[in-house]
C-alpha cells in the first residue's frame, strides 16, 4: 500500500519541513527526517545530516535504509537565507545559500535516485518558494537557488521519468511560521494586501500538496511547479 512507503524529509525538525513530516505520519507513511540539530516530530526517525556534505548525507541515508527500508519518497526542504541587498552581499552570503539550497538538493536527490531506480518507483518533491519566480529585493542568492530547482526537477524528469520516478516543485508563498509571526503588524498587513487570498497559508496547507504529489493520484504529474501562495505569484 502506498501509505506504507518510506519518506525522507530534509530539514524536518521545524517550520514547513516539520509540518510535512507530521502530515506523512498522520497518513500512515514511515517517515524519517534529517536535522542538523533538534528532533523531528513524534513518530519520525531523526537522522543527523549536513546537506552540504555528501558523506554525511550518505551516512544518513544508510541509517534510514537500515532502519525503515529503501527511501521511496524524498522531500528536499532544507534551506537557509542570508538576506541582504546585492551591493552588500558577500561571496560567502551567496555561495553558502546556493551550496545549501541548490547543492543540498543535488546531493540528496542523487543519493535517493539509486534506490528509486532499483525499485522503479520514486517521488521527488523539491520545496522552492514564490520568491524563486517572483523575485524579492535583498534575496538575490535565495531567489536564484530556489528558481534553479525548476530546471533541476525538469531535467530529473527527462532523465528518470521512464522509470516510474516523478520530480516536482512546490512553491509556497507566505506561510504562518515563527518567522512571519515576528513581523510587525504593519508589515504583515502590507504583505496580506498583495495576496489575493488576503491571508498567509498554514504550513499544513503546503504539507497537503506535498503528500498529494507523493501519492498514486499524482503518478502522471512530473516537472510541474505547484504554487501554494494564495495567488500571489500568478502568471509565473
Amino acid at each position: 500500500m502506498s501509505s506504507e512507503r518510506v519518506v525522507l524529509v530534509t530539514g524536518g525538525n521545524r517550520g514547513i519541513g516539520r509540518a510535512i513530516a507530521e502530515r506523512f505520519v498522520r497518513e500512515g507513511y514511515r517517515v524519517a527526517v534529517t536535522a542538523r540539530s533538534g528532533e523531528g516530530p513524534e513518530g519520525t526517525l531523526t537522522v543527523r545530516a549536513d546537506v552540504t556534505d555528501a558523506a554525511s548525507i550518505d551516512a544518513a541515508f544508510t541509517e534510514v535504509e537500515t532502519t525503515l527500508g529503501p527511501i521511496e519518497i524524498l522531500v528536499a526542504n532544507a534551506g537557509i537565507t542570508k538576506d541582504t541587498l546585492l551591493m552588500r552581499m558577500s561571496e560567502d552570503d551567496f555561495d553558502s545559500v546556493v551550496a545549501t539550497n541548490l547543492g543540498g538538493t543535488f546531493r540528496v536527490v542523487k543519493r535517493a535516485s539509486k534506490g528509486m531506480l532499483k525499485a522503479r518507483f520514486g517521488r521527488i518533491v523539491l520545496i522552492s518558494s514564490v520568491v524563486g519566480l517572483y523575485g524579492s529585493a535583498g534575496q538575490v542568492n535565495y531567489a536564484a537557488s530556489k528558481s534553479a530547482l525548476v530546471g533541476f526537477a525538469r531535467s530529473v524528469t527527462r532523465e528518470l521519468g521512464a522509470r516510474g520516478i516523478t520530480a516536482n516543485v512546490v512553491a509556497p508563498g507566505f506561510i504562518e511560521t515563527d518567522m512571519t509571526a515576528e513581523l510587525p503588524e504593519v508589515t504583515q498587513k502590507q504583505y496580506k494586501a498583495s495576496i489575493p487570498a488576503a491571508r498567509f497559508a498554514t504550513a499544513d496547507e503546503v504539507a497537503g500538496v506535498v503528500t498529494w504529489l507523493s501519492s498514486d493520484d499524482a503518478a502522471y504529474i512530473s516537472g510541474a511547479v505547484i504554487p501554494v501562495d494564495g495567488g500571489l505569484g500568478m502568471g509565473h
